[in-house]
C-alpha cells in the first residue's frame, strides 16, 4: 500500500484514477477548490494551488509516495508544486499532453512524417523556462497551452527534491458525456445531421487514448514503475480525421460530408496540417500495454450517440 496525492483528481480520468488507485489498496488524498468531493473514504484537501502558502498550510504535515498533479499548466505552478512537494514526496507524475510536441509552437528537431514521434524530441531537462511572461493571463496561457506544459514539465525536471516523469497524453476520448472537451461530439453531430465537416485536404494522422485506459498509466507511472522523464501515452494504431469521420459514420449509419479548408487556415479538431503523432514504444518498453484505438473508437462513438438520442448501426 502506498500514500497517492492527486493533484484535480474531481472529473474525466482524474476521477478514475482516483478510484482505481482506491480500489488497489492504496491511501488516496485528494487535493483541489473544493469543485467535487471525491470517493468515500479518499481524503480531502481544499486548496487553491496558486496560493502556495495556503497549499503549504493544506498539506500541513503529510507526506506522500507518491503525488499525480493533473491541473498543472504553467512553469509558475509547477515552481509552487515543486516546493511545496520537495521533502513530501518520493515521486512526482504530471499530466501532460501531445501538444508538447506540436510544430506550429515550437522550433523542434524534425520528424519526418509517418514517424512516430519519440519523447526526446522534447527534453524538459534542457527546456528553456520563462517565469516572467504572462502565465496568470487566462487568454495568454490559452493562447500558450503547449509552451506552458513545456515549461511545467522542464520546471518540475530541473527539480531535485523528487523523481519525476511526465505523461505526455495524446488525445483523450470516451466516456459519453462525460468528455468534457466535446470533440468528439463535434464529429458525430455533424455527421448525425449531414453537417459538413471543415477539414484539410490531406489531413496528417494523429493518435488518441482512451481515458479509462489514460487513467490506467497514470496509476502504473505513480505506482508501479520507477521510471523517470517523459512517457508518451497512446493507444496503438493512428487515424487521421478521414477514418476517424468513417467510424463515427459507420456507427450513425450516416455519410459523412467534407469540406477542405486551404492550408493554415482552421479546421475541426483533429484535421492537422502537421505531424506529431506519438511513439509509445518506451512506455511498452518499461512494461505497460495499450490497447488499440480501433477496439474501443466505436463503442466510445456509440455512448456519445447515445447522449444526443440518435440510433446507432
Amino acid at each position: 500500500m502506498k500514500r497517492i496525492c492527486v493533484i484535480g483528481g474531481s472529473r474525466y480520468f482524474g476521477k478514475v484514477l482516483v478510484q482505481r488507485l482506491q480500489a488497489a489498496g492504496h491511501r488516496v488524498t485528494v487535493l483541489n477548490r473544493g469543485s467535487a468531493p471525491p470517493p468515500e473514504g479518499v481524503e480531502h484537501l481544499v486548496a487553491d494551488r496558486d496560493d502556495e502558502a495556503a497549499l503549504v498550510a493544506a498539506l500541513g504535515s503529510r507526506s506522500f509516495d507518491a503525488v499525480v498533479d493533473q491541473v498543472c499548466y504553467t512553469p509558475v505552478q509547477a515552481a509552487i508544486a515543486a516546493r511545496a512537494f520537495s521533502g513530501r514526496t518520493r515521486r512526482y507524475v504530471l499530466t501532460s499532453t501531445i501538444e508538447v510536441y506540436d510544430p506550429a509552437t515550437a522550433a523542434l528537431p524534425a520528424v519526418p512524417p509517418g514517424t512516430p514521434v519519440p519523447e526526446e524530441t522534447v527534453d524538459p531537462a534542457a527546456w528553456l523556462v520563462r517565469m516572467d511572461l504572462p502565465w496568470h493571463d487566462a487568454a495568454y496561457l490559452q493562447a500558450h497551452y503547449a509552451e506552458g506544459k513545456r515549461q511545467a514539465e522542464a520546471v518540475l525536471a530541473q527539480h531535485r527534491g523528487f523523481a519525476f516523469a511526465a505523461v505526455r497524453s495524446a488525445h483523450v476520448l470516451g466516456g459519453g458525456a462525460a468528455e468534457f472537451t466535446g470533440r468528439l461530439l463535434h464529429y458525430t453531430e455533424r455527421i448525425t445531421h449531414g453537417t459538413p465537416i471543415a477539414v484539410h485536404a490531406e489531413a496528417l494522422p494523429t493518435v488518441f487514448i482512451h481515458y479509462e485506459e489514460l487513467a490506467e498509466l497514470l496509476r502504473w507511472a505513480a505506482t508501479l514503475t520507477d521510471a523517470t522523464g517523459p512517457v508518451n501515452a497512446c493507444s496503438d494504431g493512428a487515424l487521421d480525421v478521414y477514418r476517424l469521420g468513417a467510424v463515427i459514420a459507420a456507427r450513425a449509419g450516416r455519410e459523412a460530408v467534407y469540406r477542405g479548408v486551404a492550408a493554415g487556415e482552421p479546421a475541426s479538431p483533429f484535421s492537422f496540417d502537421r505531424h506529431y503523432a506519438m511513439s509509445n514504444a518506451r512506455a511498452k518498453e518499461l512494461g505497460f500495454s495499450f490497447s488499440r484505438t480501433a477496439d474501443w473508437l466505436p463503442g466510445a462513438v456509440a455512448e456519445v450517440l447515445a447522449t444526443t438520442g440518435a440510433p446507432t448501426s
